[in-house]
Formats: structure tokens, sequence, C-alpha cells
């Protein structure tokens, strides 16, 4: 996959980049609905013999049109995203900067300079796509302003149980902490990427040592609380219970929350390593324990209830295989 970044105004004639089938998206999350968005361009690519390419967005627009926004959480954070869109077999990324000046576009301006003018031969997008100023463009409008140049294709929305699947949608399970609810939209479990770095060291003196992990990006962190997570450290999936809180057993007044994972059956330094977190199911809320001796037995409860969840898996997965 080649990315390009493209920033407004840019400067391509329209004979400069091959012809392609364009997906249209913001895309945070690359959930079931973009999958399938994508999957319809990559069908018609196929058909039309040509490369298959995907539009994104950077930053998101809200940074830019909302002025009390300053900043903003992702599912998928950029970097991730394209690593996505790498594993799809996409031909091209074009990642375009989202800015004042682009957002003033015209619906036409929008259609002649980015989809024409970057020889797209084809569109796809969702049913509720919009583009150009105050987003007034809209799919139905589209074969008007296209004027012959190209054709394109209207998604309809996907749902579960009932509701349109939407990064909205995935946002508000993550923030509820319903992980486990995740890979019916997601077509996949959540992860965060990050380095292990140093924590308090508390953990190995009562027993049960973690790693303590930094998100490398803005992504959105689940609700607090204990969760049965994986951790993967190189190529090799852990199984884990994971503490995402403040510790209040040990500190009054903590208000920003850490990733803190124990790995079972595991005895490696992975400090500074990269590592990825992914979120399974949420196992309790975090409390204030009266005594360390009832926080270790807790922790102790936690960790037999995660293990029971991933033999789970496993006998599922073994069972499908």
């Amino acid at each position: 996959m080649k990315t390009i970044h493209i920033t407004h105004p840019h400067s391509f004639n329209h004979t400069d980049l091959p012809p392609t089938v364009l997906a249209l998206g913001y895309f945070d999350g690359v959930h079931l609905g973009h999958q399938k968005v994508v999957e319809t361009a990559k069908k018609e690519a196929k058909t039309q013999g040509i490369a298959c390419a995907v539009m994104t967005f950077d930053p998101h627009p809200s940074v830019v049109l909302k002025k009390d926004v300053t900043h903003v959480e992702y599912i998928t954070p950029l970097h991730h995203k394209e690593e996505l869109f790498e594993e799809m077999d996409i031909d091209f990324l074009y990642i375009v900067n989202f800015s004042s000046e682009f957002a003033s576009l015209s619906p036409q301006q929008f259609v002649d300079q980015y989809i024409f003018g970057l020889n797209v031969k084809h569109v796809v997008a969702g049913f509720d796509f919009t583009f150009g100023r105050y987003g007034k463009g809209k799919m139905e409008a589209l074969p008007e302003l296209a004027n012959g140049r190209f054709t394109q294709t209207t998604v309809e929305k996907l749902t579960f149980k009932n509701e349109k699947v939407s990064s909205t949608v995935i946002r508000d399970l993550i923030q509820k902490g319903d992980v486990d609810q995740l890979p019916n939209v997601l077509g996949r479990f959540y992860t965060v990427k990050g380095t292990v770095v140093d924590g308090e060291k508390r953990g190995r003196t009562i027993g049960f040592p973690t790693a303590n992990v930094k998100a490398s990006e803005d992504y959105i962190i689940p609700k607090m609380g204990v969760y049965a997570v994986r951790l993967k450290v190189g190529s090799i999936w852990h199984n884990g219970v994971c503490n995402l809180g403040v510790k209040p057993t040990f500190h009054e007044n903590e208000t920003v929350p850490s990733i803190e994972v124990h790995l079972f059956d595991f005895n490696e330094d992975i400090y500074n390593k990269e590592v990825i977190v992914e979120w399974h199911t949420r196992i309790r809320s975090e409390r204030k324990f009266p005594s360390i001796d009832e926080l270790i037995k807790q922790i102790g409860q936690d960790k037999e209830q995660a293990k029971q969840y991933f033999e789970k898996i496993d006998e599922h997965t073994c069972f499908l295989s």
C-alpha cells in the first residue's frame, strides 16, 4: 500500500495518479460498516481492473470546525488506521489534511479537486457520508456533481441490535466498559497500542507483577475497572488480567488512570517494549480495599476469573476449528 499525504490546495493534475476506485470516509475504528464500504470498493476495482484507494482525513473534523474541541481521542489513531487498511490490501491511502480552508470547499469543488482531480473512476461511500462546506454534499447529489466523469455506489447502513453500526456506538461501548460487545461491531476485539514504562513496582511486592502500559497515541480508554485482556509482546499474545484505574487502595487523590497488566505464567523483562493491549471483558469496577490482604485476595479471584474466561474462549476456538 502506498500512502499519500495531501494538503489543500493540492497540486495533482488529473493524470498524475493512476485511475482508482475510491472508498471515502473518516473511518475511525475501521468497523464492520467501514469494512463493507472498503470491500465494496475492492470488488468494484477488481471488476474494472484498476487500483483501489481509500481517502481519510486528519485531524478529526471536530478539532477544526468546533471552537470548544481541542483534543479528540480515537478508536483507531491514524497510524493504527493505516495498518488496518494495509491488512485489507488497499493499493493507495490518501490522507487529506483537514483544515479550515479544505472544509470551506463547496461540494462541487470537493468533487472537482478531490475525486475527479485525483483520477477517480468510481466512488464508494456510506449512505450518510457528507462532503463540502457544512456537509451540504450528499451521496444522492453525487451523480449530478460528477457530470458523467465517474460513477458511484452508496453502501446502505449496517445494523446491530436494530442500531446503526457507527463510531459513535463503538465509542459509547468503550466508555461504558462493554468491551465484550465490540467484536459484534468492530469485527475484532478493541486494542490499544502502547509502551511498557516504569511504574511503582508495587505489584511484584504483593505477588502480582504488572506491566505498566502507557498508550502511545490518543486512544479512547475503556471505563475504569478490572478486565480480562491479552497483551501482545513481539509476535506472541499472552493472557492476563488488567487493572485500569487510579489504585484507590494506595492513592487518595490520583486522577489519571494507569493500565497495569498482570500476565499469567510470564517472567520476562519487557520494559520499554512496544505492546498491544486487547480488551476482552470487564470483570468488575475498581474499588478501595480496607487492607492489602483483602486486595491481594481479590486480585487472586480476578486472576482466576480471567483464566476461566480464556479457557472457555480456547475451548470454543478448538471446537470451531
